[in-house]
Formats: C-alpha cells, structure tokens, sequence
C-alpha cells in the first residue's frame, strides 16, 4: 500500500470561496464575519484555535460539546472501534449497538427499556411521534409554544416558530400547539379531538434556555395517559447533564414515555441521538423492526462512543454543578451591572439565555463576544437572545475570562444606542 500523501490545509480564503461556491454565499459571510477572516483549525477541551492563530472559549456549538472537543476517553473508544469495524453490515447482529442500547436504557433509570438510535435530534423525534400515532392509530399531537423539535417535514410540524417553515406550505403531522403555562392545555385539546402524544422540551433550548414549570408538565402526562395518549420528553439539548440531571424529566418525576436524547450522546465526537422509550410506545417497532430504519442508524463508531460518553459526563457531573452555581452567580452579577442592555437571564444547569433589550444590542454583543474569544449560540427564532453552553470540563479561571468578555460585550452593546450602564 503507498503512504498516504500530506497536503496543507486550504487557507482561510480558500475555505471561504468554496463555501460561497459550493454552499452558501451568506453562510462564507457569516463564517467570515464570526472569525473575523479566520476559520476554526482545530480543538481541544473548552478552546477552538483558529487559522490565526487565535483561540477562544466554546461556550456554543449549539450544545453538542458537553465534552469538551476531543475528550480523550470517547476518541480512544472511537478509534478501537474504528481498528475492529467502522460500519455494520446491517444484516448480522452489530454487538456495539447492542451493548449502547442497554448502557442508555440502564444509565436513564432502566424504567424506558427500548431505544432506537439515530444520527440527528429529529431522527429521535420523528420516530417516537410516528411510534405514538401508530400505535394509538391517532393522527393529531400536540406540541408547545415556544418549542423547536428539528426542521425536517415532520419534526418542523411540531417547531412552533413559523421562521423556520417560510415558503413551505401544509404539515406533514398534525399538531396543535399549546400555552406552556397551561396545565389544563392538554385536557382542553383532548375534549375536542384525539390525540396521539404530547411532546415538550422541559428546557426549551432555542426558545432562550426557558424551563417549563414542573407542575405543568405532570398534569399534562396525568391528562395524557388517562385518555391513552403517550408523553415524549424531547431532551435533546437539555439531557444528559446539561441541565444538571441525566434526564430533567425523570429527575422531576414526570411520567413520560419516551426520553429524546441526543447532541453530546456521540461525546462531542460522532453524531448519535436517540428515542429511549416504554414498551408500550415502542410496540409497533418491536413487532415490526423495520417499520422505521435507517442506513447509518445505530453506528457502530457511534455506538461505541456513547458509553465512554456516559462515562465521562458522570465523572465531571459534580464539576459540573460547581461551574453552573458560578455561572448562574455571574449572571446574576452582570444583570445587575448592565440593566439597560441585559433584560434577562434564565435556564437551568449549563444551558443559559441572555436576552438582550433590542435585536441590536444582541447583535452588538454577539460581534464583541467572537472577537473577544467566547463563541455563544444564537437563538434563530428569537434575535434578541443568545445562549451560553459551557462544557462540563469548563475551569474556573475559563468562566472568569468567560464572565470578563460577557461584561465587555454587555458594554459594547449598549455604547451604540448610547443607553447609560
């Protein structure tokens, strides 16, 4: 076998003319404006290096690095795997998946049994909504305000901002959704027709890190059950510690059928997400497994990722809630600091929104964060918002340079409008 060639890495401006070229104009000019004419070259932990040189704080990649990048325990998993079988033949029995199956069932409690693996959070969406209508032989599935559930056919149906449905006409699902302060929302919607399920995001993400009150839900899931309808806890950016508990639903008591997982579930690594289900909303799968399958669905390098994932996030949980009662305490103080620009905070764990007074001033703040070094995530559907995601490997001294960018954004922002600190 020849050796493999070596050949540098494309430029920055390279990179750009092939995302204009290839992609997206916008999406060359958003990435250029974000790393002020650099692309990212590398991670490790908490920090991105640019082209430039440069580093910063990841305290966004939209959730998915709760890890940190590269955590050392999930590559090594990854790369073993990768050294025995990288993929499945689909038609033998895969022993990885087999085993991540049983690790996430174990790790959520062991009360939802069955899982069903995917590669995206609207894989896991789509499934356990097509599991509750067939298995109720109902159409009709309520979702909430507020709530982003993915932007494919389906799982758009159920993402209540119509931002992300422009130009696209009719609903592949039909859903209603309903007002998160509610708790007789579901009973209301129950008088007039069917249901099939109610699905919620107990943390909801894109909406600006908002929780939903804990007594609403259970009365939606008591509601739900007592007319045979399921309960789909969509946890796919709010599970898995980030919120401080492996499962906000289960830790809050709620009765769910169904716990939607996904993001960090790869470690920051390989992409996984999946439906960690009761046997009753999993019965039509098992009785037919391939009613809903897919090529790449339970990969192996995925898989064999997940429990060094587990493993990992419970090692750093403890660290974990000591970063979150700084973090929140920080907040807290800015708040205070910059009244006229920050109108408010919420979330819980390590999923936080700040929610500036005008889209301009979060605009402001966002360009000042990127080139002081700290990457947040935008909320799309919500422009005056943005969200803070620190990974649990986040130290000290990083939240504090972290807070210090936050406080000098916080300023930049309001020196525009000319609003007094």
């Amino acid at each position: 076998m020849a050796a493999p060639t070596t050949t540098a890495p494309p430029t920055a401006g390279e990179v750009f003319e092939q995302l204009r070229r290839h992609q997206s104009p916008k999406l060359a000019l958003t990435g250029k404006f974000a790393g002020r004419g650099a692309v990212e070259a590398g991670a490790l932990g908490s920090r991105v290096t640019l082209s430039d040189g440069r580093t910063a704080l990841d305290f966004g990649s939209y959730a998915v690095a709760l890890l940190g990048h590269r955590h050392p325990g999930v590559v090594a998993a990854v790369a073993r795997q990768l050294d025995v079988m990288p993929t499945s033949t689909r038609s033998l029995a895969n022993p990885v998946a087999a085993r991540a199956a049983a690790r996430l069932s174990e790790y959520l409690g062991g009360r939802l049994p069955k899982v069903y693996f995917g590669l995206n959070g609207a894989d896991a969406v789509e499934v356990s909504v097509k599991l509750a209508r067939l298995a109720t032989g109902r159409d009709r599935v309520l979702a909430v305000t507020g709530g982003y559930h993915g932007k494919t056919l389906g799982a758009l149906s159920l993402t209540h901002s119509p931002l992300f449905r422009s130009g696209l006409r009719g609903a592949v699902v039909d859903v209603v959704h309903i007002d998160p302060e509610d708790p007789y929302a579901v009973r209301t919607q129950l008088k007039s027709a069917p249901v099939a399920a109610v699905i919620f995001e107990p943390v909801q993400g894109e909406n600006g890190a908002v929780p939903l009150r804990t007594e609403v839900l259970h009365q939606w899931c008591e509601d739900a059950h007592s007319h045979g309808a399921f309960a789909i806890a969509d946890e796919i950016q709010c599970g898995l510690r980030r919120c401080g508990e492996p499962s906000v639903a289960l830790a809050d008591g709620l009765p769910v059928d169904a716990v939607l997982v996904g993001k960090p579930l790869g470690g920051g690594v390989v992409p996984l997400s999946a439906a960690v289900c009761s046997t009753e909303l999993y019965a039509p799968l098992a009785q037919d497994p391939f009613l809903h399958s897919a090529t790449f669905g339970g990969h192996p390098l995925s898989c064999a990722a997940l429990p060094a994932a587990l493993e990992a996030i419970e090692e750093l949980a403890e660290h974990g809630r000591m970063v979150s009662a700084r973090l929140a305490q920080g907040l807290r103080a800015l708040a205070e600091r910059h009244p006229r620009v920050m109108g408010a905070h919420h979330g819980r764990g390590l999923l936080w929104g700040i929610e500036f007074t005008t889209p301009g001033a979060a605009g402001e703040a966002v360009v000042s964060l990127a080139a002081n070094g700290l990457l947040v995530s935008p909320c799309l559907g919500r422009p005056t918002t943005v969200r803070l995601l620190p990974p649990l490997v986040t130290t000290e001294a990083e939240l504090d340079e972290a807070l210090d960018i936050l406080d000098t954004a916080l300023a930049a922002a309001a020196a525009p409008a000319g609003l007094p600190e």
